[in-house]
């Protein structure tokens, strides 16, 4: 940072002379110190020139021996107070403060990971292809990727017969197999075959991300690979239905990094290198909006693929709403017979013929308990039926003019 030795001398002199004119320093007392904080670029250069400047200096001579000089270092983005780790995986504070070389770390800690798929399949008539992005999670040669891009998704069953060519990012391809695809939540497992270990990316978690983080996305967009951009997490948990998708409830990572075709598959990752994420969704009229399957889902999925060969998602056909103080007491308004309840989850819609129907759920039911846990959100529902798909469920709701009652509900698949 300084060029010139006598500026570096003159700023560990100026701390020292700033204390001496106060009256502050007791030359006599050894425990009298001088803390210095210095921006990130400087640690280094004070570190290594303290010493030396301290006793080779005739500006220090009268308090050599007796005046202790306690040099700190605090990054100048981060208070000195808050030090501790902060990022999402607990291993840095990275994900809290963005410093001129974050984003470039990130991307170098994931980028040898990131793959380019294509897939090529052959029908009796015609011939299709699909080019996307994956990563590698382990160094055997797992692949995590998205299903649209390898698999036949407009299909009741997911077709996986064709040609994966798997390419790094140093040049080498590879065939590859398709060994699992969900088009419920577009998550997809490819499998390469390398004689040596392959160079594998951390997974983090999405329970831990907030609104306004920093994150990267990487990927072979437009089939150029190897390319980064970054951006900000604009919603942890965009609802499928805020998006006009049907079928099963699903939740996205909403990010404004620049997504665009090719970018399918490849990570989202947070400033400490971890992946979060997986893209998979791109507005078409907008810019500046992209969505990625959350990785805490994408991990419950693959221990589906590795339990059962295939993932299993519980349904109970309803259609429900988080109640939130500020909604209850709305709710009250319109009607003096909605349940005296804090907290719980409105059944909006009770589809036909479904398992909720025959257990006994009616439009207006607010649940408070499901499997005897209280509960707050459709998440912790959806979260506690996650891998019981066919057992029975006791539940507790409170019905109009505040009636409780038992349901007792069988999810299927």
């Amino acid at each position: 940072m300084f060029r010139n030795p006598r500026r570096a001398t003159l700023l560990l002199a100026a701390g020292a002379g700033a204390a001496a004119a106060g009256g502050l320093l007791d030359r006599r007392d050894p425990a009298t110190a001088i803390t210095v904080s210095a921006s990130t670029p400087l640690r280094h250069l004070l570190s290594t020139a303290s010493t030396g400047l301290l006793s080779g200096n005739p500006l220090f001579s009268p308090w050599q021996g007796r005046f202790p000089v306690l040099i700190s270092f605090a990054s100048a983005l981060v208070p000195p107070t808050d030090l501790s780790n902060q990022g999402s995986g607990g291993n840095s504070d990275h994900s809290r403060c963005l410093s001129r070389n974050s984003i470039a770390e990130a991307a170098a800690a994931v980028g040898p990971s990131v793959v380019n798929i294509s897939f090529v399949q052959e029908t009796q008539w015609a011939q299709s292809k699909s080019i996307g992005s994956g990563t590698i999670i382990d160094p055997d040669g797992t692949i995590l990727t998205c299903a649209h891009l390898v698999a036949d998704t407009e299909s009741t069953k997911a077709v996986l017969s064709g040609k994966v060519t798997v390419t790094l990012q140093d040049g080498r391809e590879f065939e590859g197999v398709v060994l699992n695809a969900d088009c419920h939540s577009d998550i997809a497992i490819v499998k390469i075959k390398s004689s040596t270990p392959l160079p594998a990316a951390r997974l983090g978690s999405s329970s831990k991300i907030l609104p306004g983080e920093w994150v990267v996305a990487l990927g072979s967009p437009l089939c150029l690979q190897n390319t980064v951009t970054a951006g900000i997490v604009s919603c942890v948990d965009r609802k499928s239905s805020d998006l006009g998708l049907g079928g099963i409830r699903r939740e996205y990572i909403q990010t404004d990094c620049a997504i665009n075709v090719g970018n399918s598959g490849g990570p989202l990752a947070n400033l400490d290198g971890e992946i979060i994420g997986v893209n998979v969704l791109k507005a078409k009229s907008g810019n500046g909006l992209g969505f990625a399957v959350p990785i805490d889902s994408t991990v419950k999925i693959m221990e589906h693929f590795k339990k059962n060969g295939r993932a299993v998602h519980p349904w109970l056909g309803l259609k429900m709403l988080d109640l939130k103080p500020t909604i209850i007491a709305q709710l009250k308004e319109r009607s003096s017979s909605f349940p005296d309840v804090r907290k719980g989850v409105l059944v909006s819609v009770v589809t036909p013929g479904c398992p909720a129907e025959r257990a006994g759920f009616a439009p207006g039911d607010v649940v408070t308990e499901f499997d005897g846990k209280p509960v707050e959100s459709v998440k912790e529902i959806i979260d506690i039926m996650w891998d019981k798909v066919g057992r029975q469920f006791k539940v507790l709701v409170q019905r109009a003019n505040n009636l409780a009652t038992d349901d007792r509900a069988s999810d299927v698949d």
